[in-house]
């Protein structure tokens, strides 16, 4: 229970005393005066929220006193209780009541009434502080309330904006590879099949970019993206992926610089993988953004120490620019700079989301300038330490495997453009391939024959690849039961890999794979 203030007004100091006596407890505070003209001050002063007001007294009587108390927005609230004598008149009685006051109480005080109509305001009182206390914790939540209903109407408009430019992004490179393939039918020049080719194959690497962005912005979201750091040649990483979007800048007309500091360390500690996509990611929004002139790609040393190096990669293009109230604006995701000449270049609006939560992950820092017109520079520094062992590995390349004549493995995939594509691939290595369409007709053709490795969808009809794994692994008699297991799905979800290594494949494979590195992956297991 709180704290209730009392006020008692009377120029005589005996009946204060005495009042004070019997109201004395421990949740009340009395306050009293025998000077009417200082009771608003008091009021004001320590938030009075009872008075018990004489009416008879000089200069100043209690009828006044209420009228100033009343009269002042900050005193209004305060319950006033007029004391007079017995011979005070109805009129009088009335014209207290119509001011304001609540109660009377009449002299000689019969104290145990004094104390019972007190005692009944202090509830009121209480009652009304809990009503104001709870009406302002209805106001916060209101508040809160709202604030969540338009932050959530504004999510709402923000994915289904990335929904519709998610649909646009995946449907126009499914769109042209479905018209490219339809047209390849028809067509026997071999230059055209070449251009046809080379454009569907633009499409495809365009369609899988968009799903892997989506992937790792999940796998951030979820904390599976680790960072892994390994000795480096930085310098030859950076000069790489130059040379890798520099293709793509010259198809623009727009020249592709690349500068690096001849005092930066080649060999360094660091997670080469994670570089290289937010590079990259950052090179081709330069790219895409840029009508004309250039895109220039510069690593430099800022400081070095014994054991560490903080180098900066900056990105600067010549490019149509971003307004400083757009800027934060391209690091969110689902959401895009709200200009049309922005959005004509269309875009998911994950690529740098992705590359700002991945710096953050590599304990680096994310600058961005930008000026309407102009360009803008994108500046990354990191950290990193200073490898023990200086040896240039150059950059790392999957290898081309050589010919593997002899080698016969079983396909096990029920989607009959995988099993062309797979056979077709493999016969430029000589590789021989048998056809199941579920797992049980797998096992079928392992017990019927020998093979060197299966390659094992995990999503297939009848019996899944899990499945047919385990059955593998505990039914088939030897040497059988340990036949190489390559388990691959266009899954990527880190539960289903788990999934085929504990039903016992050697190795997981995700779709879409490079030929070399499926190839390879048979030489390593097949081949012993």
């Amino acid at each position: 229970m709180e704290v209730i203030n009392i006020l008692i007004v009377d120029d005589n100091a005996d009946n204060l005393h005495a009042l004070e006596l019997s109201l004395e407890r421990d949740n009340v505070v009395i306050f009293s005066t025998t000077s009417p003209g200082n009771v608003l001050k008091i009021c004001a002063e320590n938030d009075i929220s009872i008075a018990l007001i004489d009416v008879k007294m000089p200069d100043i009587d209690g009828f006044q006193v209420l009228e100033m108390i009343k009269s002042d927005p900050l005193t209004a609230h305060i319950m006033v209780i007029l004391i007079t004598g017995y011979s005070m008149s109805s009129e009088h009685v009335v014209k207290g009541l119509s001011n304001g006051a609540v109660d009377y109480l009449f002299k000689p005080l019969d104290l145990y009434i004094t104390i019972a109509k007190v005692n009944s305001l202090i509830t009121l009182v209480n009652y009304q502080k809990e009503i104001k206390k709870k009406n302002e914790e209805l106001e916060v939540y209101q508040h809160e309330l709202f604030k969540a209903i338009r932050k959530t109407e504004k999510s709402k408009i923000i994915k289904e904006n990335f929904l519709a430019n998610m649909s646009h992004e995946i449907r126009t490179p499914l769109n042209a590879i479905i018209g490219l393939t339809h047209l390849l039918k028809d067509t026997e020049n071999y230059e055209e099949q070449q251009e046809m080719i080379r454009l569907m194959e633009h499409s495809s690497q365009a369609l899988l970019g968009i799903v892997n962005d989506i992937l790792e912005s999940a796998k951030i979201d979820a904390g599976k993206v680790e960072i892994v750091r390994t000795e480096t040649d930085m310098v030859n990483l950076v000069e790489t992926i130059c040379d890798l979007t520099r293709p793509m800048a010259k198809e623009k007309g727009l020249d592709l610089v690349c500068e690096i500091g001849d005092n930066v360390p080649a060999m360094m500690m660091a997670d080469s993988l994670r570089i290289n996509q937010i590079l990259i990611n950052i090179i081709n929004n330069a790219i895409k953004f840029t009508l004309r002139g250039s895109v220039t790609v510069n690593l430099k040393l800022i400081e070095k120490n014994e054991d560490k190096a903080l180098l900066q990669f900056t990105v600067k293009d010549s490019g149509i620019g971003i307004s400083k109230s757009s800027i934060d604006k391209i690091f969110t995701r689902f959401e895009q700079v709200e200009d049309k000449t922005w959005q004509k270049f269309g875009g998911t609006g994950l690529g740098l989301s992705i590359v700002k939560r991945l710096i953050k992950l590599k304990g680096g820092t994310l600058h961005v300038e930008s000026e309407i017109g102009v360009g803008t520079t994108f500046t990354f520094e990191n950290w990193f330490h200073l490898a023990e062992h200086a040896q240039v590995e150059g950059a790392q390349q999957q290898a081309v495997p050589g010919k593997m004549d002899n080698l016969n493995i079983l396909l096990a995939d029920d989607d009959e453009s995988n099993q062309y594509i797979i056979v077709e691939m493999l016969k430029e290595w000589n590789i021989t391939v048998a056809i199941a369409e579920n797992g049980w007709e797998a096992i079928e053709k392992l017990k019927e024959n020998n093979f060197d490795l299966i390659l094992m969808d995990t999503h297939m009809p009848v019996m899944n690849g899990y499945e047919t794994t385990r059955w593998i692994r505990k039914e088939m008699p030897d040497p059988k039961k340990n036949i190489p297991i390559l388990a691959f799905s266009a899954s990527v979800i880190e539960k289903e890999k788990r999934a085929a290594t504990e039903a016992g494949a050697n190795d997981f494979i995700e779709k879409p794979f490079e030929i070399n590195y499926l190839v390879n992956k048979i030489k390593d297991f097949a081949i012993r």
